[in-house]
């Protein structure tokens, strides 16, 4: 039996550490504060700048990540169209549009949601996404398993991290190190080339084959590590106010390129954390 979708934020609190999930809004953070400062854009924000649905918290991308080639794929011998709801592109999954329902009983720093794979996605399944806050660090879980039939999936999240967390601070410098720059086409999909890493402003994939590890820097302020079990991050900065560092399981358009198959033995589950601490 399913059970109720929350109807209202749910909220986790570890030392200074605030965290609110919103499982009717695509199960995003709404907000993450650390010692009362903001790290995200919030719905708020995004409204009063005329910005999208998409476009604020961090969400979870699943079962795809980033952009289908004009919302087409197979899985084997079998076609699919997703309805195109960026085009010329189907963009970011059915999780961040769907109301999730409670998983088990939240606790003070830890819950989980799950909601059940239908239409537009052809496949049965259920994406279960937990939640685990400590004082210094956020670790955040997603899974995806199938109920019958096997099919390619991809997961990972979105979050649109404040360029200033301070009128006036520092703007956001991110360091990380990428083996590899997906070449992107006119399109915005990879073309399949691998290139050295260029100077931003940047909507691009990276390789990261030993794992996403990648730090945001507010100096004088506040650093965050993204780390994760994904050998893909997009990296999205062309906005004024914020920085979007997105692991993934796979590269934009994998669900054609890099297709990972989940069956019912061999389910798809990453993890990211991110850590933070004081650099004042």
């Amino acid at each position: 039996m399913s059970r109720p979708v929350p109807t209202n934020p749910v909220q986790l609190r570890a030392g200074d550490a605030e965290l609110t999930v919103l499982p009717g809004d695509g199960c995003r953070l709404g907000s993450l504060r650390i010692g009362g400062v903001e790290l995200l854009r919030t719905a708020q924000d995004a409204a009063a700048q005329g910005r999208g649905a998409l476009a604020y918290g961090s969400f979870p991308m699943v079962p795809w990540a980033g952009r289908v080639d004009r919302g087409r794929w197979n899985n084997g011998q079998v076609s699919h169209q997703l309805p195109i709801d960026f085009p010329p592109h189907a963009i970011h999954g059915t999780g961040v549009r769907a109301a999730w329902r409670t998983a088990a009983p939240a606790t003070a720093t830890s819950a989980a949601f799950y909601y059940d794979l239908a239409e537009p996605w052809p496949y049965a399944g259920r994406v279960t996404q937990l939640f685990e806050l400590s004082p210094d660090s956020l670790r955040t879980t997603l899974s995806v398993e199938t109920a019958a039939d096997s099919f390619p999936a991809q997961a990972g999240w979105h979050p649109w991290f404040r360029k200033q967390l301070s009128e006036g601070g520092a703007t956001a410098r991110l360091d990380f190190a990428p083996a590899w720059q997906e070449e992107r086409g006119e399109d915005h999909l990879p073309t399949g080339r691998r290139i050295e890493p260029v100077p931003g402003p940047r909507d691009d994939c990276f390789g990261l084959p030993d794992g996403v590890a990648a730090t945001l820097v507010w100096e004088g302020e506040l650093s965050l590590e993204v780390t994760a079990d994904c050998e893909w991050l997009v990296v999205f900065d062309e906005q004024d106010d914020a920085i979007c560092v997105e692991p993934q399981s796979g590269p934009p358009n994998g669900l054609n390129t890099a297709p990972r198959l989940v069956t019912l033995i061999d389910p798809l589950e990453v993890t990211t954390t991110w850590t933070w601490r004081a650099t004042s």
